[in-house]
């Protein structure tokens, strides 16, 4: 049910778990831990799922906070379940606070958790292409920093996310990276089938992770569209002509003593 990073697992202190669609209560296209509040799923059994996710993460339901994601940089301060419940328009969430835990919701964008075990503050960001186009990760760690994380000892894990084979853009796609960062094109390839790029969007993730002097980053290196049984996919859900699709979710919290 849960896929842990090698890297935050030793952090004392730190809860946290890249969850799959597995151990949950839905049915249908949303079999089963779907945790997304924009589903169509029968937001009862969402509650319960969430429910299990903060069990998972040892933290109350109203706990568990995650967000009204937009494709943005935008990123929101938690320090209350009261914070936790207002579901802010953001694509990111960092916490100081213990008993807290902050999540994001993906099918096929990265998942990305941070924690700095030392100065006590964790975060999770949203970041599909808009998002880590637009500077989410940079504004993320910008944000811990000011609840006083250092970045030299910030560990980032990337979560499972759609793989470049799996991923087709059109030359538009291409047009506005080349004119917002031009050191993006090595994460392009050319689709000999399709004659359209293939686009390594965890690769570039972590090429922008790599950007800012972390003190470590890690990569899951799994991809949600070829792995059905454990992830939910939206490009997946798409190319069937399923009407909608469930969302995993990815979250991180910090227990009361480091």
């Amino acid at each position: 049910m849960i896929v842990e990073s090698e890297a935050l697992r030793p952090l004392p202190g730190i809860n946290h778990g890249f969850f799959t669609r597995e151990g949950g209560v839905s049915g249908g296209d949303y079999t089963s831990l779907n945790c997304g509040l924009g589903s169509e799923d029968d937001p009862a059994h969402v509650a319960e799922n969430r429910a299990v996710v903060a069990a998972a993460l040892k933290v109350d339901t109203a706990s568990l906070a995650t967000a009204y994601q937009i494709h943005s940089p935008d990123v929101v301060l938690v320090r209350s379940s009261e914070d936790a419940a207002r579901r802010p328009r953001a694509d990111a969430l960092v916490t100081d606070r213990p008993g807290l835990a902050v999540g994001v919701l993906t099918a096929d964008c990265t998942p990305v958790l941070f924690a700095d075990a030392e100065n006590r503050v964790v975060g999770a960001a949203h970041a599909g292409w808009r998002g880590a186009l637009g500077g989410v990760l940079e504004a993320t760690v910008r944000q811990m920093e000011s609840l006083g994380a250092d970045r030299a000892a910030l560990v980032a894990a990337i979560g499972p996310t759609i793989s470049w084979a799996a991923y087709q853009v059109g030359p538009e796609f291409w047009d506005a990276f080349m004119e917002e960062d031009p050191d993006s094109e090595d994460f392009f390839r050319d689709d000999q089938v399709s004659g359209r790029f293939q686009f390594d969007l965890p690769g570039y993730v972590e090429h922008r992770l790599g950007r800012l002097g972390l003190g470590l980053i890690s990569n899951s290196n799994l991809c949600t569209y070829s792995e059905e049984a454990r992830f939910f996919s939206y490009r997946r859900s798409v190319h069937r002509g399923e009407k909608d699709y469930g969302r995993q979710i990815s979250a991180i919290s910090m227990t009361s003593a480091g």
